[in-house]
């Protein structure tokens, strides 16, 4: 009897293999954003410009229209007493490990810093004073989100951040996410999620004060108004649905990237996608799948987000392989091909982050390792890069000339301005002549 999942297996000998792979590459990318004109996108810059005109009031209101839950304005922000007290209560192993997740995370972050190693006199790194980050209000808590974002905003000198989340656990913050913000010295924190938090971030409100950069993870209405205030603030990128592209060879262990298929096709909508030459592997991947995806207690759910954005695709040979996973330019690129990983992953210009060998997979990257694994999705990954402690800094020009080196320049400059008819541009170097 056939399975649903049988669908997925995609081989280069099909006729239709460009125009299935072709699907397979969009859909979800087209997960990521609400088309523009239709009625979720205008009802996005809808809420973005209430909240301008509105602010605290139109806030408070979208709260109870898509939260269910009535907060006034004084209301909107978590108590420093509630941070205390989450802290004190958190499991003191889970305590524990997420110490040891700042430490990594602060470690990597300060090691890729670039706004402290720059000797050239002719820029100047400067902190971003007041960062938003959106967490998002899963039913289950997203500890990692906050260290993953606020820590690489802290290595790079950020004094102010500020964390928004959706009052989703017992109209509040769930107290894992508000013990991290505690041990990470955060005490600005909404309990406050969707579009019209972002527009509060970015353009202020009578309680909250505007930030100049809003970074993390959200669905389609954060990702979205994020897009509408970019300009207003800056932005780390539009995320869209989480993303696995594994680039697998006959010694992977098919077992293994199924369960990394899986941790993925598990975010409902997640894309889990498998590339290889071997036939073989592709079936023994396709059986493994079948069979623990019944073990999931969101087993239906996985299985529907496998045939909308998953697929096992087998190609001629690996330069087809690279070819088209730059193409993807996937969040997550896990390569288990044995002693040839690293061989591999050379050839990758495109992935947010690359996973290399049987023993990376994503999951180390979400929780441990250090880098940040809030990432470009959708293909954004061609230009966008994870987020770091770099993207909390501005850099700024800095133009020193004295009377003789002006005095070396000064008939170029004034010829390059009365080319382009700007006579006061030139006339501004004229009149520093009569002193030379």
């Amino acid at each position: 009897m056939p399975h649903e999942l049988d669908q997925i297996l995609i081989s280069s000998f099909q006729p239709d293999f460009e125009k299935r792979l072709g699907k397979l590459r969009f859909g979800i990318v087209h997960a990521t954003r609400f088309k523009i004109g239709s009625k979720q996108y205008e009802q996005v810059r809808s809420i973005v410009q209430d909240v301008a005109a509105r602010k605290d009031t139109a806030v408070a209101e979208y709260t109870k229209e898509y939260d269910d839950i009535e907060l006034s304005p004084d209301e909107f922000r978590v108590s420093k007493k509630d941070l205390e007290k989450a802290h004190k209560e958190v499991d003191s192993g889970l305590l524990t490990s997420l110490r040891q997740v700042i430490e990594n995370v602060r470690k990597y972050q300060t090691e890729i810093f670039v706004g402290n190693k720059n000797t050239h006199p002719g820029i100047k790194y400067t902190p971003i004073r007041r960062v938003g980050i959106c967490v998002p209000g899963a039913s289950a808590p997203l500890p990692s989100t906050v260290i993953m974002t606020a820590v690489p905003a802290q290595v790079a000198g950020v004094k102010e951040v500020v964390v928004i989340s959706p009052p989703r656990y017992e109209s509040s913050i769930h107290p894992v996410i508000l013990a991290v913000c505690k041990e990470l010295g955060i005490d600005e924190v909404y309990r406050i999620g969707g579009a019209q938090a972002v527009a509060a971030l970015a353009q202020g409100t009578e309680t909250i004060r505007r930030v100049e950069k809003i970074v993390g993870p959200g669905n389609q209405w954060v990702q979205m108004a994020k897009r509408e205030v970019f300009g207003v603030v800056d932005i780390d990128s539009i995320a869209g649905p989480s993303e696995v592209l594994i680039i697998a060879d006959d010694k992977a262990n098919p077992a293994w990237v199924a369960a990394d298929m899986l941790s993925q096709a598990e975010h409902a909508p997640g894309s889990a996608i498998v590339f290889t030459h071997s036939q073989k592997l592709a079936n023994e991947v396709l059986v493994e799948l079948k069979k623990q995806v019944k073990q999931l207690s969101r087993a239906e759910e996985t299985i529907k987000c496998l045939e909308d954005f998953g697929g096992i695709v087998i190609f001629d040979d690996m330069a087809r392989i690279i070819e088209w996973a730059n193409d993807f330019a996937s969040e997550h690129l896990e390569i288990q091909c044995g002693d040839k990983s690293r061989e591999v992953a050379d050839k990758i210009e495109n992935a947010g982050a690359i996973f290399i060998g049987d023993y990376s997979p994503v999951a180390v990257g979400d929780y441990w390792a250090g880098p940040s694994h809030t990432l470009p999705t959708g293909m954004t990954a061609k230009f966008f890069s994870p987020l770091s402690s770099n993207d909390f800094i501005k850099s700024t020009s800095i133009i020193e000339y004295d009377k003789e080196k002006l005095a070396e320049s000064a008939e170029d400059i004034i010829r390059l301005a009365e080319v382009e008819g700007l006579d006061a541009h030139a006339k501004s170097i004229k009149i520093r002549q009569e002193d030379l």
